[in-house]
């Protein structure tokens, strides 16, 4: 596993995977700890369409865990507006990279302490599944 350059707002690995199996794996990792797959963007496909412009193999996966989402909109209702939680997997300069968004660093826009610990578990199990990807239980 080699990480990215460093990133403020997540948390992104380069791994020895073909594409499209890294796609699947993210999909099942996600599916592991308990989020669900809401949207699967295929960015390469929308801006060739939209655009007519060549881009590298992009997919964001948006994935909510209903308990957590559950349990954080209780706490702030709004907070809808910074759901679901975002997956990459993308494709640069010959590298497949994964990763996703760093919960902690999303949720301190909101400014509730009440939301801390519930970001540190997102972000526990969001990391297990990139981590899980480079190396599988």
């Amino acid at each position: 596993m080699q990480a990215s350059k460093s990133q403020e707002y997540g948390y992104v690995v380069t791994v020895d995977l073909p594409f499209e199996d890294a796609v699947a794996r993210m999909e099942a990792g996600l599916k592991n700890e308990g989020f669900g797959v809401l949207s699967k963007i295929d960015i390469q496909a929308k801006l060739k369409e939209k655009l007519g412009v060549e881009f590298p193999r992009y997919v964001i996966l948006g994935a909510c865990n209903p308990p957590l989402a559950y349990q954080a909109l209780q706490e702030e209702i709004n907070l809808g507006l910074l759901l679901p939680c975002n997956a990459v997997v993308y494709e640069r300069n010959g590298q497949v990279y994964v990763g996703v968004v760093d919960a902690e660093k999303m949720l301190s826009v909101v400014g509730n302490p009440g939301m801390e610990q519930m970001a540190r578990d997102v972000n526990r199990k969001l990391r297990s599944v990139v981590n899980n990807i480079v190396r599988p239980s």
